[in-house]
């Protein structure tokens, strides 16, 4: 399997690929999914089931049912777990508000686990009848970075052949061994492709195809499009996915994950200047060296109004102070935040800066008494609620290259705390 060599810094034009298709082709067909959940995760070698391991406050598999949440052509999705983690399933379902989710037992293998998913597409437990979906995607629960395009192709071709694949080109060659442990003969790479997910099906193929097939399928078996071609005679047609269908399969992965979800929640600000016209400058100033840092940077005097749409928007949030050390202007991010339940499911990064101005150019009065202690209990209490704040001081020049470094040097520290969202740093008033 093939892993980013940087796995925080896909481009966009590869992770947007044909983002226009979705304009171009309407689903107008019910599309469900499958997710497998059911595995162990031995080769993590982690106690906990991957699936399950937390980075940034929430599960893999949360990541996962989100990504197809945002698709608005996905009407439901079914979760295939463990006997005993279903309690654990639905605390994850209810916690992180995820919708139109469906949990259901596994069985003792993959393929009978995900047979149990696709029959309860079409019947309730009770044995009653449901409304099935014309195309059900099978997806790994521990592929969290699939795009909507390319969801998009997979079901297109599901629909017009019956069954279509995710493939990507083989990184190593594949050999075959003697029973003594010798080089019996290996493959040519570049005739074969590595079988990936997310798999698409016609309903009636693929529950056809576990009606029909064998006891050692569903004991040994590990290909659903085999199934479909074998007991259907459906060819799939396959297609190359991008190089973020990884699973997470190691230990390793899971940093890389966390890497990749980073970088995504690192790429904008929204700097608040609280209508102060030394606070608009100095954002200005930033907006332009957050720039160069390769950072989307937006300057809006509050948020109200036409500015609360900002709150919807996955932004992080600077708050501009001048010659002020109160916390009410980042309390009240705090609050919108909180009330749009915006921090749910990523942690928001919001950074106070305090700029000191004097009116003769000497450094004004700092931040002193219980301020310091005042800052950690609100940075203490917001990360409760998964807000990340932070605190920087800077002090004015009129030295016109002293200021100029000193912008740079904030624009660097704020870039900085946004992309490593470091949780011991929370309340600390940092020096600029």
């Amino acid at each position: 399997m093939d892993r980013p060599v940087e796995p925080g810094h896909f481009s966009a034009c590869e992770a947007r690929l044909d983002k226009h298709m979705a304009g171009l082709c309407s689903v107008d067909f019910p599309v469900a999914v499958v997710l497998p959940a059911g595995g162990s995760g031995e080769r993590t070698g982690l106690l906990t089931p991957k699936q399950f391991c937390t980075f940034l406050n929430r599960p893999l598999i949360s990541y996962t049912i989100q990504t197809f949440e945002r698709v608005p052509w996905i009407q439901s999705i079914v979760v295939v777990v463990a006997k005993e983690s279903l309690d654990l399933m639905m605390d994850i379902i209810h916690r992180f508000h995820h919708r139109n989710v469906l949990v259901v037992h596994g069985g003792s293998t993959r393929h009978r686990s995900i047979f149990n998913g696709v029959r309860a597409l079409s019947e309730g437990e009770d044995g009653t009848a449901r409304v099935k979906p014309k195309v059900v995607i099978i997806h790994d629960a521990v592929r969290p970075f699939v795009e909507e395009d390319f969801l998009l192709k997979i079901t297109m071709a599901a629909k017009e052949q019956g069954a279509a694949g995710a493939i990507r080109p083989l990184v190593s060659t594949v050999i075959a061994t003697t029973l003594e442990g010798y080089l019996d003969h290996s493959l040519e790479r570049t005739k074969y492709r590595a079988s990936e997910m997310p798999q698409g099906f016609i309903y009636d193929v693929i529950y056809q195809a576990y009606q029909r097939c064998s006891e050692s399928d569903f004991e040994f078996g590990t290909e659903c499009l085999h199934l479909a071609l074998q007991y259907c005679g459906t060819n799939a047609k396959l297609i190359e996915g991008p190089p973020t269908l990884w699973k997470v399969t190691y230990k390793r992965d899971l940093a890389a994950a966390e890497s990749i979800v980073k970088e995504t929640l690192s790429q904008s600000a929204c700097v608040v200047t609280g209508g102060s016209a030394q606070a608009t400058e100095l954002a200005n100033a930033l907006q332009r060296s957050m720039s160069a840092l390769d950072m989307e940077v937006d300057v809006i005097s509050d948020l109200i109004g036409d500015n609360a749409k900002s709150l919807s928007k996955e932004w992080n949030f600077i708050q501009l102070s001048v010659n002020s050390s109160c916390f009410s202007e980042v309390g009240r991010i705090l609050g919108a935040l909180e009330e749009a339940d915006r921090a749910l499911l990523h942690p928001v990064v919001i950074i106070w800066v305090y700029l000191n101005v004097s009116e003769d150019g000497s450094s004004a009065s700092e931040p002193t008494g219980g301020e310091p202690a005042a800052m950690m209990e609100l940075a203490t209490g917001a990360k409760l609620g998964n807000i990340l704040v932070y605190g920087i001081q800077l002090h004015h020049s009129k030295e016109a290259t002293l200021w100029g470094r000193s912008v740079e040097k904030v624009a660097q520290m704020s870039c900085a705390l946004i992309r490593d969202r470091s949780p011991a740093l929370t309340g600390q008033l940092l020096q600029a």
